[in-house]
């Protein structure tokens, strides 16, 4: 007599949290081949959602890191089960400040999509997890942001979005944790790459190509019911 087959786990829900669409586009179609195990219940966070949700996920992607305010609420609202950051940026006070506003997982860009649902399983089931500090590699593959299409790569990106927004370079530089001249290289890059002579030239082009942030999708997480 063959051996009774286990039962079925029910997939558990995840939300994707970030004010770019592009980003949360991209992070949501990391998992078009686990719906078996994880179903995103919400990429729009304008639209209403009583449910509590099992993961929330949240995508680092030109946040201010450095205060983690948006994080600790997070952690607050009664319907996120479990709170992840999904992050690049690795830097030893940021992990720490995020293990104690309470969050449950601090996983790196560069995981690929079986790597990222195995360590959501895992925060999913009620472990700790964060991952290994990593080398300065690419995002991992399938992953999208602003600006990717003209050859923007993803930590120029947040720090045109961090401009876009307003942010000095000394701001930029205190957020993601870079150095003034690390900043400074990044943005000459950038500059090339789209055509900019000037700062106001490259926040006019990244108001025009999605660089601008809806906030309304982070407030209404973090305003908890």
């Amino acid at each position: 007599m063959s051996a009774a087959s286990p039962p079925a786990t029910k997939p558990f829900t995840i939300a994707l949290v970030d004010d770019y669409d592009v980003v949360l586009l991209g992070l949501a179609h990391m998992f078009d081949d686990y719906h078996d195990r994880l179903v995103v219940a919400e990429i729009d966070a304008n639209a209403p959602l009583d449910e509590t949700i099992d993961v929330v996920l949240y995508d680092a992607f030109a946040q201010p890191e450095s205060s983690h305010e948006q994080i600790g609420e997070l952690v607050k609202n009664p319907r996120a089960r479990h709170v992840v950051v999904y992050t690049w940026n690795f830097h030893p006070e940021l992990i720490e400040s995020a293990r104690r506003q309470g969050v449950h997982g601090y996983l790196s860009k560069t995981l690929t999509a079986p790597e990222l649902v195995a360590a959501l399983e895992a925060v999913h089931a009620g472990e700790l997890v964060v991952s290994e500090s990593p080398a300065r590699a690419r995002s991992a593959q399938g992953l999208d942001w602003p600006g990717k299409q003209e050859g923007i790569t993803d930590r120029e990106s947040e720090i045109l979005a961090l401009i876009t927004q307003g942010k000095s370079n000394a701001a930029v530089a205190e957020l993601t944790y870079l150095s003034p001249n690390t900043v400074k290289s990044h943005i000459r890059s950038v500059y090339r790459k789209i055509g900019a002579e000037s700062r106001s030239q490259a926040v006019l082009w990244g108001v025009d190509h999605g660089f601008t942030p809806d906030h309304r999708r982070i407030e209404r997480w973090v305003d908890a019911p």
